[in-house]
């Protein structure tokens, strides 16, 4: 018979012994079972053997392979078990460990839940509103004409699909008081809300502009709203937010969608007065509740809307907007 197993087993032995890492595994793998290993050559003997051998080579071959198997698998254990000891024996329990960094809420994200949490206290409800809106709820119910600068699409980010209700496109909220609009059509007065979100406008980016930016919408409506409880609310919530130690003022100004309407700064007391505008604020126009199909005359109400990057600013002594957005660690890491 040309193979003799009984020197292949001992010629396994011996090479068996010789296994001292995964290296020497592999090659001892390869020599027997690779594809031009000393097994496959056997079995592709077979074929040309007289039929008398073929039992006795097949049984022998297939008794070494057996055993071939066994040595890999008892060797592998050996060899992770001497791994594993070489790893603990070189690890030193008293160096100290390395603990991941905790992070926190980005500064805007701090300031939109401190200024809604105020209101929360004051009894208002805070509710959110899609970014992408239709004409109506972004201009038409807010009266904003036609012909407004704000419709025209260098102020505004209109989208390239059609609004199924009506026959202008979808857009890009530019402000977030689309949501008063939706909380109206949905909910009879008496109600306050505070809307946070975000809103989007064609602006060039520099330290004081961004495309994208956050704001935060006021209203309360009920029977006899007066603007003297306006005054009053955003009294409250500037001394909260800013401190006591600050004056305001509300200058006449122009919305669309309120009337009266008015500019809110403030200026903190002490030292050279310089005033800082917040926010924009007034009346809810009449107009706006008939878009809303409140019936006429029954229910007054009041709206205010302010920038949240504005606040932080203002707070922190930020000075370009940019930062909020570039993911400096450095900067974020302040806050």
């Amino acid at each position: 018979m040309r193979w003799d197993f009984k020197k292949l087993t001992d010629d396994v032995e011996q090479d068996a012994g010789q296994i001292v890492d995964a290296q020497h595994l592999e090659a001892f793998r390869l020599k027997y079972l690779g594809k031009k290993g000393l097994i496959p050559e056997i079995y592709s003997s077979l074929g040309t053997l007289p039929p008398q051998e073929k039992p006795l080579v097949g049984k022998g071959v297939n008794d070494l392979k057996g055993r071939i198997n066994e040595i890999l698998e008892l060797k592998k254990g050996q060899i992770g078990e001497q791994a594993q000891a070489s790893r603990q024996q070189s690890l030193d329990v008293t160096i100290p460990g390395v603990s991941r960094e905790i992070g926190h809420a980005h500064i805007l994200s701090q300031t939109v839940n401190e200024i809604c949490s105020i209101f929360e206290r004051m009894g208002f409800v805070v509710q959110e509103g899609p970014e992408i809106e239709s004409e109506f709820n972004n201009f038409t119910a807010l009266n904003i004409p036609a012909d407004h600068p704000s419709r025209d699409g260098f102020d505004t980010f209109y989208l390239d699909v059609k609004n199924p209700q009506e026959k202008s496109n979808l857009l890009l909220r530019s402000h977030t008081s689309p949501g008063q609009i939706r909380i109206m059509q949905e909910h009879k007065p008496p109600l306050a809300v505070v809307i946070p979100g975000k809103v989007y406008r064609p602006d060039a980016v520099d330290a004081s502009h961004s495309f994208m930016f956050h704001q935060i919408e006021g209203l309360l409506v009920d029977r006899d709203v007066k603007f003297s409880d306006l005054k009053g609310l955003l009294i409250h919530f500037c001394e909260e937010l800013f401190g006591k130690d600050i004056e305001m003022r509300f200058r006449p100004h122009f919305f669309p969608f309120t009337e009266p309407s008015a500019e809110v700064d403030i200026s903190w007391k002490g030292g050279k007065k310089k005033w800082l505008e917040i926010m924009g604020c007034g009346m809810v126009n009449p107009k706006v509740f008939e878009h809303c199909g409140y019936p006429k005359g029954k229910y007054t109400g009041l709206a205010f809307g302010m920038g949240v990057e504005r606040m932080a600013m203002l707070r922190h002594g930020i000075n370009d907007i940019r930062l909020f957005y570039e993911n400096d660690k450095r900067f974020l890491s302040q806050f």
